[in-house]
């Protein structure tokens, strides 16, 4: 099943998870985001809230702005100590993957 908005800004898919546990992201989807071949994607969960993939270079700019004091302003439900362990886990995820490459 797929669904497409006539304005190009919604999609929706259904997709299988594979034997290893892989999904493929639709093609509408990688185009809709920039993704592509190589890219690193976070993958948050919450047992209550569900599953969220974004690209890893949002997560870095968030943490940035974390970092320069602007947590509050990002998360404002959130607590300085949380907003600023949330930054450092992306930044060691973020130090991971250039260690790959």
């Amino acid at each position: 099943m797929k669904s497409k908005s006539k304005d190009d800004r919604k999609y929706m898919s259904s997709v299988k998870v594979g034997p290893k546990g892989q999904i493929v992201i639709p093609k509408e989807v990688r185009d809709m985001f920039g993704i592509e071949s190589g890219d690193t994607l976070i993958i948050l969960a919450d047992a209550q809230k569900g599953i969220a993939i974004e690209r890893m270079s949002v997560f870095s700019k968030i943490a940035d702005a974390i970092f320069r004091g602007k947590g509050k302003e990002i998360y404002p439900e959130h607590s300085e100590e949380d907003s600023l362990t949330f930054a450092n886990e992306i930044k060691k995820i973020s130090d991971s993957e250039e260690e790959k490459e």
